[in-house]
Parts: C-alpha cells; structure tokens; sequence
C-alpha cells in the first residue's frame, strides 16, 4: 500500500491545541514513549512478567489448573508490589499516556485472569496510580482505544519519509496475547485513523469554502459589479464543496476497505476466545460483577478524587474521534439520548458515553466542530443544489456503508463465535434468542446487533432530497 499522501501542514495548524496532526491524525504525533522511566520501572516488569507467562482468561475453555496457578502467581505478585509514587508523571502527557496503557493492562490481566465468579478486587498497588493517572489525563481508569491503538503504535522499518506514513510499516507496542491477530485487530483501527487524516482534511477545506460562501452571501452589497462577483464566488465554492465531498466518499470508502481488511490477518475464533476478553469492561463482566478498587474511599477522603469512577467500560470502535468527526461534520444524528418515563432523558446514548474515553482535547475538537455554523448539511439544505445534494449523500451513504461492513466484521467476530460456544457447551440455539444475551454485547456493554442496525439506519436518514 503507498503511503498517505501528506496534507499541507499548514491546513491543520488550527487543530493543534486539539492533538489533532497534520499527519497522524487523533494518533500519537511521533512514535509514543516504548518504556516508562526507571522509577515506574516495576509496573514494566510486572506487565513483561504477565505478557511472557502467556496468562489465559479465567473463564477461557478448557483452562487447566497450572493456567489457573500461573495467573494466581501472576496476581500474588500484583498484591505483594508497593505503591509507586505517580507525582514525577504529572508534568508529561507522554509519560502520563504510557502510564495509563501500562497500569490500565495491567489491571485487565489482573482482572479477567480472576475464575470467573470470583470477587474483582483491584490491589492498591495498581488502583491508585490508576485511578490517579485518570483523574489528571480526565479519563476513566479502564483500558480505552486510546491505550490499544492511539498512544500504542510504532514503526517495523524506518521510514523513507517523514511527510507520510506508510499504513503497512505500522505495528503495535504492547499486545495482551502476544498474538498476531491481536495485533492486526489494533492496526485495523490505527490504518483507518491514519487514512482518515486526509477526511479532516477535507473537512476544513469544506468548512473554509462554506464559511467563504455565507460571508459572501451576506454582504448585502447594492453594487451591481460586486453583486455579480459575489454569486460567481458563491458559486465557485459550491463547486468546491462539492468535489470535496466527492474526494471524502472516496476515502470513506478507503476506510470501510481497511476495516473489512482485518479478516485477513485476524482469525475471529482466535479473536473472540483469545483476544476479546482481556479488554472487556465491568460493564460486559458475564458474572455481572462489580470492580472494587483498593483505596479508592482514601483518596475520594483527601480530595484527590472528586467521584468514584462510573465509566468502566472496555476499548471500543465507538471511541473513535474520527468516526465521531464524520458523523458531527456530516450531520448524521446517532446521539439520540435514551429515553424514559414521559419522554425525559434517561441516559446519553451509547455514542455520547463513549466520548467520556477520548482523550480530552480530542472531545474539545469534536465540541468544537458541533459548534460550528452554519454546518455543512444546513448549508446544503439551503443551497439545495443538485450535484451539491447528490455529493452529499454520497458521502453520507459511503459512511453508511462503512456501517454495514461494521456490521459483518461484528457478525463474523462475534456473533459467529457466540454461537459456536453455544453449541459446545450444549445450549441449543437457532437464532440470536438462543445464546446468552450476555455473550453479544459490545465491549462497552451494548446491545451490538440493536445499536449497530439503529446507528446505520440513523446514518441513512441524513440524505437530503433533490433539488
């Protein structure tokens, strides 16, 4: 595959304050930090010891006792670990990032390695550097896609340029499983926030041109000449917009490509039974359990806390800021709020919960582009320009696509395998009703087949009509 070709600096120099690069988009600007400094060097060796024994989930089939003993000998040494000092870590977000990564897989060893009706109990030695590095990066203290593709990437071979970045020298840092299928599970996500650098691209040029285009249509001028100019560039943008937005079809496009491409280096029975579980959150636990952290009453005491964590759910596709970048830019409306009695709002949807684990200059860039005015798809509603609408929605449908291609990859790595493992522990099942509900929610702890039809059907509605 070529390399991406590299936007203009310049073009996404306003996105800077936002963590947003002009060539790696929502990912790390440079290769992130490998190992954290000597004084956190216990917590590297710890997640080193856990990676090399090759621990398995404890609810993974067919786990011997030795399995069983080895994660127990893995844990005591968790418990048996002090509590190392996170002060030095608070000037730097690249050392805050490794930290949270390290510390959030190491509880997720810890945690899904547990027999499975066995108490979640956090030791003190990795919940309160956690819930510490959280509290300060204003994440939640769970493994995020940030921990798994954002801060988590690095390069096989030195790069020809470093205008680019060539998708296929990507690898990853830091693996649960050690797997290549974990591995390609990750680099799935990281060439799509890659690829989508040129998407933001786009949008800024199209915001330029729509901001242009509403500045001209409001100068009021009665000079004839003027007026005459004006139209002709108004004009001129809408075609730009246009061509924009056909340029943006074709990379969402790329983007559903790259993300079906997963098939060829991930085995899903692999995925579901070997990779899957160690990043699930509280919220998609099968024993329904709850997360207890060690010390956490102490520090709500001292202040260093303001509330117990309420957002633990495991990494997602859902906490993709680019995604969220189309769908805002786009104007797909997939955040309708789940409702209660009488039509109150009950909770935020699925999507809105999930900007709780960006990082948080990237929830300012994404609140950021909602505010922006006039939007696109108001200015092509007032347009109502034929090409404009029909480069609209092939836009909009493109993203609808690339839904329905989630929707596969969620068909073949997930609900396959459920009922795979049905039929081997004998549950008779002839459709979804017949395996456990629990086995088909998303990692964030959703309802996957409901909220994947209802967000691609959402997707659809945005198409405007014909002028």
């Amino acid at each position: 595959m070529s390399p991406l070709g590299a936007p203009s600096p310049k073009t996404l120099e306003a996105n800077s304050s936002h963590d947003v690069d002009s060539r790696t988009g929502f990912m790390a600007p440079q290769i992130p930090l490998r190992r954290l400094p000597e004084p956190w060097e216990p917590w590297e060796v710890l997640l080193d010891a856990a990676i090399s024994a090759k621990l398995q989930p404890g609810d993974a089939i067919g786990i011997t006792e030795e399995d069983r003993s080895r994660s127990e000998r893995w844990r005591t040494r968790i418990r048996e670990s002090v509590i190392l000092d996170t002060i030095g870590l608070s000037s730097s977000d690249i050392l805050l990032r490794r930290a949270h990564l390290v510390l959030g897989f190491l509880m997720h060893f810890y945690v899904q390695s547990l027999p499975p009706h066995s108490p979640v109990l956090i030791p003190k030695s990795i919940s309160i550097p956690l819930l510490k590095v959280s509290t300060i990066l204003d994440m939640p203290p769970v493994v995020t896609l940030s921990d798994t593709v954002l801060y988590n990437w690095d390069l096989k071979s030195a790069p020809e340029t470093t205008s680019s970045i060539d998708l296929d020298n990507l690898c990853c840092q830091t693996l649960f499983s050690g797997l290549k299928d974990e591995e390609e599970f990750y680099l799935s996500s990281a060439r799509i926030e890659i690829r989508g650098v040129e998407a933001l691209e786009i949008m800024h040029l199209i915001a330029i041109e729509i901001a242009n285009c509403h500045d001209v249509n409001g100068a009021g001028t009665k000079d004839a000449v003027l007026v005459s100019a004006n139209y002709t560039t108004a004009g001129t943008s809408i075609n730009r917009v246009t061509n924009h937005l056909y340029r943006l079809a074709v990379v969402i496009n790329d983007l559903k490509r790259l993300l079906l491409n997963v098939q060829n280096g991930c085995d899903p029975s692999i995925y579901y039974n070997d990779v899957r579980p160690w990043f699930r959150g509280e919220d998609s636990d099968h024993s329904k359990r709850k997360w207890i952290f060690e010390g956490l009453d102490g520090l709500l005491e001292s202040g260093t806390l303001v509330k117990p964590p309420t957002e633990l759910s495991g990494t997602s596709a859902g906490q993709s800021s680019l995604i969220h970048s189309l769908d805002i830019f786009l104007g797909v409306d997939n955040r309708r709020p789940v409702l209660g009695d009488a039509g109150m709002v009950k909770t935020p949807s699925f999507l809105e919960r999930m900007k709780t684990y960006m990082p948080k200059k990237h929830r300012m860039f994404l609140g950021d582009l909602e505010c922006r005015k006039p939007s696109l798809r108001e200015f092509v509603v007032e347009k109502n320009e034929q090409s404009l609408n029909a480069a609209y929605n092939a836009s909009v449908m493109a993203l609808k696509e690339f839904r329905d291609s989630h929707m596969i990859i969620v068909a073949r790595y997930i609900i396959g395998p459920a009922h795979r493992d049905a039929e081997a522990t004998k549950q008779k099942s002839e459709s979804l009703e017949g395996v456990d509900s629990s086995l088909l929610k998303g990692t964030g702890g959703t309802d996957m087949v409901k909220f994947l039809k209802g967000v691609r059907n959402q997707t659809a509605e945005a198409v405007v009509g014909t002028a």
